[in-house]
């Protein structure tokens, strides 16, 4: 498989450089979950979140990715709710009425 350097930017790998794993469209994943142990002998996960490095001043042209650190990183990696995800009002039916047959 192929991987990309990839600089991380604020939390506990600020400054590193790390060979990332690209996916089948060339880039690193969105998210990156990383385990960090605690004091207390747990651990935690620490999220960061891909971003696009700034684009040079010629042409535009896209310069890569970095990931940033994420305080509030949800570990799902989801930050909004899809639709049809469980415990959602009227997700899962495929939008059936009530009661049977919508023709009538």
């Amino acid at each position: 498989m192929k991987s990309e350097d990839t600089p991380f930017v604020g939390g506990p790998l600020d400054g590193r450089v790390l060979p990332v794993l690209l996916g089948i469209t060339g880039h690193p994943p969105k998210t990156y979950r990383i385990p960090v142990p605690g004091p207390d002998g747990g651990s935690t996960v620490v999220v960061y979140r891909r971003v696009q490095v700034t684009s040079g001043k010629k042409l535009g042209l896209h310069q890569g990715w970095k990931y940033e650190y994420d305080p509030e990183g949800e570990p799902s990696g989801r930050r909004f709710k899809l639709p049809w995800s469980p415990g959602t009002r009227g997700g899962g039916d495929g939008g059936a009425t009530p009661g049977g047959n919508a023709d009538g």
